[in-house]
């Protein structure tokens, strides 16, 4: 009837129609950069402390490299780990209150209770055996320090490594300086990794280190930047115009000029601070006002992105891509990983915080920050037009990979024009409510309807959108209560589409606690057709999926089936996938009411198939109860055993066993299990449950 995506299908790649098996280790860690160099002793330390400690954390001046140790030497210690290594990168995040959400949804828990976050993280992490990495926490360090504390406390066999700029303070926490690569003599770390970056900017760069004099001046390059790698990549990218010697001129003298300002940094800041402005005034002016407006980006972004937001004045839209590309050749700007959609792009914290100032300093901030939202709140309301149709698998890839800017923006909008920021979250439905996000939807979504006007269309949806957070929540008096404000204002509205998504939401707020008959009043044909509207419109869809789910509950089957065949059809017909495997799902349910268990199996089958195409962690953890009772029903006992196991696992991931005990869904997944035990007994189906129940979380 409902069901989400996670942006992390580590885990959803190996939950499907049939047994689990055990792949790679759970994890996220991003792919490791080329060029590592050095660092041997802070390795051999960190392995051990990783295995001695329970809190570690990095600290070190900005591009040091914190987060390049950080991963590997969390890569080395996966194996160690029976629930896998687990990367949070929080850099982008700039509201401490999405703190638990960002851990949750980067380790694959798309929680749906109505507790307070943390709590369910806690618990969900009570029995696992894992280390979690929190990159990038110096700009919200009590934060970190509550919020791993309590999860330390609450899951003994977990591990927090953290990367800071400072320490976290916390009890009980080792802290690691991470210091500036070692740069004295001929065969130094620092040299080597100049020697890297140089060489990846210009091959010609390789008779300079082929030269012994040249040598020299290049390491003692090294000794003036400190050591400190992001210096030595600025100042290697800079090797495909200047010679060595140029470069040891040219940042001589303007260390020099430098030497005595800026004294309340940190020799190694200074350094850092000034090895970055020397690469800005090395950089072209158009260059340079890229760089500035880029800095409102949190995370990475695309072409047309930037094309739009940094655009303007000198800096024409068609000239974006090729000052981009500049800025990339000059390592002011990383190019990510390709996502399938085209490159994306990033900045180092670092870098981006020069270059906000510089933005600052331009009287741009506003009007850039404004630009940003306003492309992103575009973006979603084409991605709301977009969701139900061919293209759902490439927006929900989309929206995904701009996570960190809609964030960004929404924030931005909720400062300065409530409407337009109530506007945006409501568009973003499809996100809250089938992508993962649920808490972070219902916290924007309340602050929205607050500050806003409480009439119009964007109210009106943006309520709706509330609704289908409570529901996900289980919070079926809010979500009923959500509809009821919704029906009234959609029928002063006039329009048919939000009368239906209205009925929808009363619909299913009944349903689950166990009224199908309140349900189908609500939503059914009779209903529906006094509503009028689009019979391809999101409500009229949503309503038949209500209606098949209602039938079933009142054991009528056929008509339910029916029901599920006409709502597949519409899905069909406009390419979409996430209703579509709902009604897979009720064709499996009505199949297995009617005795016909191979019939069952194969529509919960395909079902799967189509969720796990999604991520849709709600939809896996209802087809794979389905699925076992088909199995158990066609005398499997042992792989519908090992079926609920891995159902019962990937429930735990949404926080809500069975949509809090649905009396359909829990007597469904009852059958299931009785027929399991009376096949092979109490003893073998707990072990094969277990067995289910840990392949599944790998």
């Amino acid at each position: 009837m409902f069901g989400e995506c996670s942006s992390n299908n580590n885990q959803a790649g190996s939950a499907g129609g049939g047994g689990p098996d055990r792949g790679p280790l759970p994890g996220n860690l991003p792919s490791q950069p080329a060029g590592f160099v050095g660092r041997e002793r802070e390795l051999r330390l960190l392995d051990v402390l990783l295995h001695d400690r329970r809190l570690i954390t990095l600290t070190g001046v900005g591009g040091v490299g914190k987060s390049r140790l950080a991963l590997r030497a969390a890569a080395e210690a996966g194996r160690a780990r029976r629930d896998g290594v687990w990367w949070v990168e929080l850099s982008p995040l700039r509201d401490p209150h999405l703190l638990a959400a960002t851990i949750a949804h980067a380790v694959g828990l798309a929680d749906h209770s109505a507790r307070h976050l943390d709590e369910e993280l806690c618990a969900w992490m009570a029995d696992k055996e894992l280390l979690l990495v929190l990159d990038t926490c110096e700009h919200m360090v009590a934060d970190c320090r509550h919020l791993s504390a309590e999860l330390l406390q609450s899951a003994p066999g977990l591990t927090v490594m953290t990367t800071s700029r400072e320490p976290l303070g916390s009890p009980g926490e080792e802290v690691v300086e991470v210091r500036p690569l070692p740069c004295e003599g001929p065969d130094s770390d620092a040299l080597a990794l100049f020697r890297a970056c140089a060489l990846a900017a210009t091959p010609g760069a390789a008779a300079t280190f082929e030269d012994a004099g040249r040598t020299a001046v290049a390491a003692d390059l090294c000794r003036r930047l400190d050591g400190i790698p992001l210096a030595l990549e600025l100042a290697g990218a800079r090797m495909r115009l200047w010679t060595v010697e140029q470069m040891a001129e040219r940042i001589g003298e303007r260390f020099d000029v430098l030497a005595d300002t800026r004294t309340d940094r940190l020799p190694r800041h200074r350094t850092l601070r000034t090895a970055i402005g020397w690469s800005h005034e090395l950089c072209e002016p158009l260059e340079r006002l890229l760089w500035a407006r880029l800095s409102v980006f949190t995370g990475d972004f695309d072409v047309a992105a930037a094309r739009t937001v940094c655009a303007g004045g000198p800096l024409a839209a068609a000239r974006v891509e090729r000052v981009l590309a500049g800025l990339v050749a000059k390592s002011v700007v990383r190019r990510t990983q390709d996502r399938g959609a085209g490159p994306r792009y990033r900045m180092l914290d670092t870098i981006r915080e020069y270059g906000h100032d510089w933005l600052g300093e331009l009287g741009e901030a506003r009007i850039v920050a404004d630009r940003h939202a306003h492309w992103y709140a575009a973006l979603c309301q084409a991605a709301d037009r977009g969701w139900l149709g061919p293209a759902q698998m490439d927006w929900y890839r989309r929206m995904t990979a701009e996570h960190a800017q809609l964030r960004t923006a929404l924030e931005h909008l909720m400062g300065c024009d409530p409407a337009a920021a109530l506007e945006m979250a409501g568009a973003l439905w499809f996100f809250w409510f089938a992508c993962g996000h649920v808490h972070e939807g219902r916290g924007f979504l309340e602050r929205a309807l607050d500050a806003a006007p409480h009439t119009g269309h964007a109210h009106n949806q943006a309520l709706w959108a509330l609704g289908l957070t409570a529901l996900l929540q289980g919070d079926m008096d809010a979500a009923r209560r959500f509809g009821g404000e919704c029906a009234l204002g959609a029928a002063r509205l006039a329009e048919p589409e939000r009368e239906l998504r209205a009925a929808y939401l009363r619909a299913v707020s009944v349903l689950m606690p166990g009224d199908p008959v309140a349900a189908l009043a609500l939503a059914g044909p009779r209903a529906r057709a006094g509503h009028g509207g689009r019979t391809n419109g999101a409500g009229w869809l949503l309503c038949k999926l209500a209606t098949g789910y209602a039938l079933c509950d009142l054991g009528r089957f056929e008509e339910a089936a029916e029901e599920a065949r006409s709502l597949r059809e519409a899905c069909a017909e406009l390419g979409e996938r996430w209703l579509r495997a709902y009604a897979d799902y009720i064709l499996a349910v009505a199949a297995l009411r009617l005795g016909d268990h191979g019939e069952a199996a194969r529509h919960v089958r395909a079902m799967l198939s189509g969720k796990r195409l999604l991520g849709d962690r709600f939809g896996i953890a209802l087809g794979l109860d389905v699925l076992a009772a088909a199995v158990a029903g066609l005398g499997d006992g042992e792989l519908a055993a090992r079926l609920l196991g891995a159902g019962h696992a990937w429930w735990r991931t949404v926080g809500r066993p069975q949509m809090g005990g649905s009396p359909s869904l829990t007597a469904l997944r009852d059958q299931g299990e009785r027929q399991a035990r009376e096949a092979i007994g109490d003893a073998a189906f707990e072990t094969a449950f277990l067995g289910g129940a840990a392949a599944s979380t790998g």
